[in-house]
């Protein structure tokens, strides 16, 4: 099955909200070797006018992480994940995450190309916070190769 073009436009409902949690930030800047000290310190973040330690910039994949769940979820999707990989990935801030925030994300594929029996599918989750202010939109494009033989 070819990846569905349908798939263009379409959204997804919002995910449930997920509680940003002082340890999660701090476990996720060591993971990713963020050593900036507002990511791990609180007093170095209030320092920095934060209310508490702020987030890597990467953190919001794990937000968009649950709204790209939903799309690898449909039914009639055609995305096989044993043939797809992340292409490319891009955010854009309104402010930055930070631990206490309660952050919803909501999905929509904004774009399909195809090349030959492969495709790439763009899409682009709006995460808000508990208030439903816009907080950061995380893009990423998913490459889903051919089937085999398939051309």
């Amino acid at each position: 099955m070819a990846v569905n073009q349908d798939l263009l436009g379409r959204e997804f409902p919002p995910t449930s909200p997920y509680l940003v949690g002082r340890e999660k930030v701090r476990e996720f800047a060591r993971a990713v070797f963020a050593d900036a000290p507002q990511h791990t310190d609180v007093e170095a973040a209030r320092a920095a006018g934060f209310t508490d330690v702020v987030a890597p910039p990467t953190f919001a994949m794990v937000i968009q992480d649950l709204t790209l769940q939903q799309l690898l979820a449909e039914p009639d999707s055609g995305i096989v994940l044993a043939r797809t990989i992340h292409a490319e990935q891009k955010f854009t801030y309104s402010r930055p995450i930070v631990a206490g925030d309660e952050l919803t994300g909501k999905l929509r594929v904004t774009a399909i190309r195809m090349m030959g029996g492969n495709a790439m599918i763009t899409s682009a989750a709006e995460i808000t916070d508990a208030a439903g202010e816009h907080v950061v939109t995380a893009t990423s494009v998913l490459l889903v190769g051919a089937e085999e033989g398939a051309e």
